[in-house]
């Protein structure tokens, strides 16, 4: 089985684990999160339905600075607002995020026999950016890469302490998708949090769209087609 996790997490008898939590006012609070992939991959590509375990982890309720320290789901503080290049990290809360993910994996490695190299890791906003940190930051020697990863207007974070192994470069494949107009997690984004993974030998492909800090459906067929060929080398 593999697995996609929407960061929140799938996985398919072949997994992709994508994690995912929404951004800020529309995205951060929200707990609703993206469980209807489950119905809406299938629906693009066949392959993303039976054969797919989706798990989808909730996000803990913290206090985000940029909203008066109010509590809400988010996966880890915020201190700037709307989200650029060289903004502040929390880098405790980040990691802490990240052991949730892996702890998850680990378990369904454990229940269900499936190892890493059949999952992929992935998320939005909030859920993107962890879900870098996830498949290529934590992922040291010795440890078994993933089959990918997924970020859709995210954005990579802990830049001083990436170092991606060769192996990790080599074995994750990075969908990263961004809206040209968002003001929330800044286009700059992309292309900066681009360059540096490809930099350390990551192979990515990265996609663009006219819209703001939201999804569309062109984007998620374009996601649809990634995991397809992830986690179905022999179909595509």
């Amino acid at each position: 089985m593999q697995r996609f996790d929407f960061s929140d997490f799938l996985y398919p008898r072949h997994v992709f684990k994508m994690r995912l939590c929404k951004s800020f006012k529309q995205h951060i609070g929200n707990r609703a999160g993206w469980s209807s992939l489950r119905r809406k991959l299938p629906s693009l590509r066949p392959n993303l339905g039976k054969n797919v375990h989706y798990v989808f982890p909730p996000a803990p309720t913290i206090g985000i600075s940029v909203n008066g320290g109010m509590q809400m789901p988010g996966w880890f503080d915020l201190y700037d607002w709307p989200i650029g290049v060289g903004v502040k990290d929390d880098k405790e809360g980040k990691i802490k995020a990240a052991i949730q993910i892996e702890e998850t994996v680990e378990k369904l490695e454990k229940e269900m026999d499936i190892p890493p190299s059949r999952i992929v890791v992935g998320g939005f906003s909030q859920g993107g950016a962890v879900a870098l940190l996830t498949a290529y930051h934590r992922r040291t020697e010795g440890k078994v890469p993933f089959a990918g990863c997924v970020c859709l207007s995210g954005w990579l974070t802990l830049k001083e302490d990436l170092n991606v192994t060769e192996e990790v470069a080599k074995s994750t494949p990075l969908f990263w998708a961004h809206g040209e107009y968002d003001d929330k997690v800044l286009f700059e984004q992309q292309a900066h949090g681009v360059g540096v993974l490809k930099e350390h030998g990551v192979k990515v492909e990265e996609r663009s769209y006219p819209m703001g800090h939201e999804s569309d459906y062109d984007e998620i067929d374009a996601m649809a087609e990634f995991l397809e060929k992830v986690l179905f080398p022999s179909s595509s």
